[in-house]
């Protein structure tokens, strides 16, 4: 009996790894944990270290680790140390499952999971040149996780003024050494923030004051003061410094970003437009430093050839204190940042301008473009956006402007000026145009109710076009865009045969385009988004709905597929959409109807007030819902006990940002991350 007893011990060490039958356990009682139980990275940018606790093993033998059931892992699945270190610089994007298993009992085992992601990075307005909003390279974001029990408000970093800016989001930027996911945000109080991405509690990586001298600005140089540009309205309340989005160029590693900024007068704050002097300048700072280079920062200044401004100097020049820089910025393949602008308010005179400027050295303008050049008093034509960024496809940059003076139906002069009318412009190197210099105009619409819309205001150009992905049916037209303004309508126009104008006739079809339609009475401010041939938008007062859109027809249903529970006040939403590729489609939306100064919401309160009532400012709230069919709501972050998800006051403009599991929320005073719970 004695020699069995040592076979079998023998027998039992060799199956099982173990020393010898003294470390051997086999309890019932035996349970390993592992934490995080979810987790996302992005590849060839970050670990993961994952921790293992076994009770009921008296040995304290520990784990063995796997991945995918491979043990260690390998190059597609991701490597993991004995210390529980997940790398996935090779890893196939996905979702992952790390197993630990008990070495005394390998029955006993848990595990986890850790997406990976390969997104290059969000450096854009709405996620990149066609302004879709979508991420398509999300897998740690599902209907399964985005629970309250796994999806909640990990931390918040704080910031010196109001975010109107989508947050961008860069990985693997080394900075002092280390490499660190990024995301970096532009407030009103004209400072740029650079901050860890994932550390919790949040880690400030920079910041950069773009009004000291290092940046260009001189002394008593401060944000614009609100009620010394405009009509004292409070469309940005209180100061006003940086409202468009910056865009980053990953291949210099620099982000563009534009500041407004004075030195103000004797009269500053009291309406209206007080003396001063007012600045607009186009910064290029360095991602790991927040250092200026590529020649920045250059003030911005720009003149054409007209008689807007009723001067007899036949130029219009732009004017800082009556532009307002509300659009993101964009970067063409070719190598040039274009700032587009509107007004202050409304207060006249102003004209919408696109600006572009060299990639490589900002201090050379190489385009310019006015789109109102020779009306007089009210010209305007603003290209407003609600924070939307010029569209571009190929070396093509599309605009929409809002109300303003347009001359181009018959029985006007011809002056090209063009309020209210949707812009496909070329840059033309060497080539002088009506409206300025190497952009020419080739081609626009127009809706043929333009005189009543500019009546009404009710601009055309309160949102930016959306690009559709290129169609590919026979006979239909392969290059689509969709705008909407603040009537609410659908305009889908053929790029390449855009329409033009006719007589305006405020009772007329738009028969010169593929289509119009009501989408919603409330009007809209912002950018819809486009994922999987379906249309995203919430107008104001109205709810979240989608429009399916039929590659074989190339017309979209007029009547919504779905629409949310869940209603939207001005300033209604521009939502963003997550996916793996074509599923696991969620639509992420920001209620930010208690924006405070001028809020219309708050009823029985008057918000336009100095100092602002705080019943008129709210905490901004997230959204999400099943992007094929709205109706579900998979999440929100009112919901959670004891407000523990709640998110800072909403403002104006704000776009959630998905990246790497985790969404990014800009508001008056920080930016709140939500993302996996990791327990």
């Amino acid at each position: 009996m004695e020699l069995r007893a040592v076979l079998l011990c023998v027998g039992l060490s060799a199956f099982t790894g173990l020393a010898g039958c003294g470390n051997s356990v086999s309890s019932p009682s035996l349970v390993v944990n592992v934490s995080p139980k979810r987790s996302a990275i992005a590849a060839g940018a970050q670990a993961q270290q994952f921790t293992a606790t076994v009770t009921g093993d008296t040995t304290n033998s520990g784990v063995d680790w796997s991945v995918d059931g491979v043990p260690g892992g390998n190059p597609t699945a991701g490597y993991i140390t004995k210390d529980g270190q997940y790398s996935s610089s090779s890893a196939t994007p996905g979702v992952h499952t790390v197993t630990a298993a008990s070495v005394v009992d390998p029955s006993g085992r848990a595990s986890a999971t850790v997406a990976v992601t390969d997104l290059k990075g969000v450096f854009t307005y709405h996620n990149n040149l066609s302004r879709d909003g979508t991420n398509t390279q999300e897998y740690a974001l599902s209907a399964s996780t985005v629970t309250s029990g796994s999806f909640g408000k990990l931390f918040s970093c704080p910031v010196d003024g109001s975010v109107y800016t989508q947050p961008l989001w860069v990985p693997g930027v080394s900075i002092g050494g280390v490499l660190h996911n990024v995301i970096y945000v532009a407030t009103q109080h004209d400072t740029l923030f650079a901050f860890d991405a994932d550390a919790n509690p949040c880690i400030a990586l920079w910041h950069a004051n773009l009004l000291d001298t290092v940046h260009g600005g001189a002394s008593g140089e401060v944000p614009v003061v609100w009620s010394d540009v405009g009509t004292c309205t409070g469309e940005v309340y209180p100061e006003i410094g940086v409202t468009g989005t910056p865009v980053i160029d990953p291949n210099s590693n620099t982000i563009y970003v534009v500041s407004a900024s004075e030195i103000p007068g004797a009269q500053s704050g009291h309406c209206p437009l007080p003396p001063g002097s007012y600045f607009h300048r186009l910064h290029a700072l360095d991602l790991m430093t927040g250092a200026e280079k590529l020649g920045a920062p250059v003030t911005i200044a720009a003149s054409v050839v007209g008689t807007g401004d009723g001067s007899s100097g036949g130029f219009v020049s732009f004017t800082s204190q009556l532009e307002h820089q509300r659009s993101g910025l964009a970067l063409s393949g070719d190598g040039i940042v274009y700032v587009a602008f509107a007004s202050h308010e409304d207060a006249t005179p102003f004209h919408g301008w696109l600006l572009g400027y060299r990639s490589s050295n900002v201090q050379q303008q190489v385009s310019s473009f006015n789109t109102t050049p020779n009306g007089i008093g009210g010209a305007d034509g603003g290209i407003w956006s609600s924070g939307g960024a010029p569209a571009i496809s190929g070396d093509d940059v599309y605009v929409a402007t809002g109300n303003g003076i347009f001359d181009q139906a018959s029985g006007l002069p011809l002056e090209n000026d063009y309020g209210d009318s949707v812009l496909r412009l070329s840059p033309t190197p060497g080539v002088t145009t009506a409206n300025g210099e190497n952009l020419n105009l080739v081609d626009y619409f127009t809706p043929n109710d333009q005189s009543c819309l500019a009546v009404d205001d009710l601009d055309l150009g309160s949102g930016a076009p959306v690009l559709l992905p290129d169609q590919t049916t026979a006979g239909l037209p392969s290059h689509l865009l969709v705008q909407i303004g603040k009537t609410g309508v659908v305009y889908l126009v053929d790029r390449d045969n855009m329409g033009g104008s006719q007589a305006n006739d405020c009772f007329a079809l738009d028969t010169r385009i593929a289509q119009s339609f009501s989408a919603t009475l409330g009007g809209f401010w912002g950018t819809p988004a486009f994922w999987q041939n379906s249309l995203y938008l919430a107008g104001a007062g109205d709810f979240m709905k989608q429009f399916v859109f039929h590659s074989s027809t190339g017309l979209f249903n007029t009547k919504a597929s779905s629409q949310s529970s869940q209603s939207y006040a001005f300033p209604d939403v521009s939502p963003s959409v997550s996916s793996r590729e074509a599923v696991n489609g969620i639509v992420w939306a920001i209620d930010a109807s208690q924006f405070g100064f001028g809020n219309p919401n708050a009823a029985g309160l008057n918000c336009y007030l100095s100092p602002l009532p705080p019943a008129c400012t709210g905490p901004a709230i997230l959204h999400s819902y099943n992007a094929n069919n709205l109706a579900q709501e998979y999440w929100n972050s009112s919901q959670a006990a004891n407000n523990i998800d709640q998110a800072g006051p909403g403002v104006k403009f704000s776009v959630p940002t998905v990246a790497n599991g985790k969404v990014y929320v800009g508001t008056a005073t920080e930016i709140d991350v939500y993302g996996l719970l990791p327990n």
